[in-house]
């Protein structure tokens, strides 16, 4: 019993620093290599006018960086202990006064004004923050993340890439995204069981003009079998009953938008279903694993349905049209996808 408390007592040891344990269950996994702070910190290309935005600052080894190159630095930390931690480590310093810190959850609280984000964050989080700072605005000049590696990838995937998803495709349309550095796991304290990389992520401005109710629609039916033909999956029963429903629907009501109307739609839409996707993203891992749990039988994941014969032609036609029938999602980039959806919308059909 005694000979158990010690080596618990020893194991606890080295997770602390400055007297605070570090909790893996909140992702609590300090970058101690100054070398890759700083290369961050010069990746991010910070200039001395700028407001930048730290999430997860933890002790504050990033901190004292950017600190260092920034007007200010606001930064949210979810842990207390933390939160008074780097209160006391720039108390009396001439940084000070240049450091606000809030205490709460960054999910759940409006973010500031910020240029730039910085931060290492805690992996459960990846997706919904990724698409919370994705839908702030104003818009910020760019965000530089620490994401486990799997997750950065997908996020920079191309088409053809195994790692092409969802995520690649909603994320490379509202922002341009590129892989600055791998981080091995031994440049943190404790180490986590998997790699880390560094990731650019630059909104797009302005937005494509579409409506992202109506893309996120088309996205999620073509990456639910991603290397199945658009083909094949538009020929399912249940696809084809929910699109004409749709059709019908919208017929009977007879919407007739200009492009003015669209166009201020689809910008009120923006934020709305950003944060949708936040929700839901935020379920998916995107590991191999669950795309290939998703790629069933056709029979067994879909339920029957009932369409027209000649709702089917249409559909048909569109995709040949666009010659998109023996195409693939994971190979198609976004300015298919938009041509893609700007072929149905002329044809009246509609995804939500």
């Amino acid at each position: 019993m005694a000979g158990g408390k010690i080596r618990k007592a020893r194991h606890q040891q080295q997770h602390l620093q400055g007297g605070i344990p570090f909790e893996k269950s909140k992702g609590q996994h300090i970058l101690k290599n100054p070398m890759i702070v700083e290369t961050i910190v010069q990746k991010a290309g910070i200039k001395p006018t700028d407001v930048v935005l730290e999430i997860g600052p933890g002790t504050g080894n990033l901190t004292k960086k950017l600190l260092e190159v920034s007007k200010s630095v606001v930064a949210i930390e979810l842990d207390p202990r933390m939160v008074l931690e780097l209160n006391r480590r720039f108390q009396g310093t001439p940084y000070s006064n240049r450091l606000k810190v809030f205490q709460g959850d960054v999910l759940k609280s409006e973010l500031p004004y910020f240029d730039i984000c910085v931060a290492n964050i805690p992996y459960q989080i990846s997706s919904p923050l990724t698409f919370k700072l994705l839908s702030h605005r104003p818009v910020f000049r760019c965000a530089v993340i620490m994401f486990q590696r799997e997750f950065a990838m997908r996020l920079v995937a191309n088409p053809g890439d195994n790692l092409y998803c969802r995520l690649s495709v909603n994320t490379q349309l509202l922002a341009r995204v590129s892989h600055l550095l791998k981080v091995g796991r031994n440049n943190f304290k404790p180490p986590p069981k998997v790699d880390s990389s560094v990731v650019r992520i630059e909104p797009r401005q302005p937005l494509p003009p579409v409506s992202f109710k109506e893309w996120d629609g088309l996205i999620r039916l073509c990456f639910n079998r991603k290397n199945k033909t658009l083909g094949s999956i538009f020929k399912q029963k249940s696809v084809l009953s929910l699109l004409e429903k749709n059709y019908k629907t919208m017929q009977a009501l007879q919407v007739a938008q200009n492009g003015q109307m669209e166009e201020e739609k689809a910008t009120v839409d923006d934020l709305a279903v950003l944060a949708n996707m936040i929700e839901d993203m935020s379920m998916d891992s995107y590991s191999v694993k669950d795309e290939e749990e998703m790629d069933i039988e056709e029979d067994d994941m879909m339920c029957g349905g009932n369409y027209t014969s000649d709702f089917k032609e249409m559909v048909m036609g569109i995709l040949k049209q666009g010659d998109f029938a023996e195409k693939r999602a994971s190979k198609l980039t976004q300015v298919d996808f938009l041509y893609l959806l700007s072929l149905f919308k002329k044809a009246g059909i509609h995804f939500t």
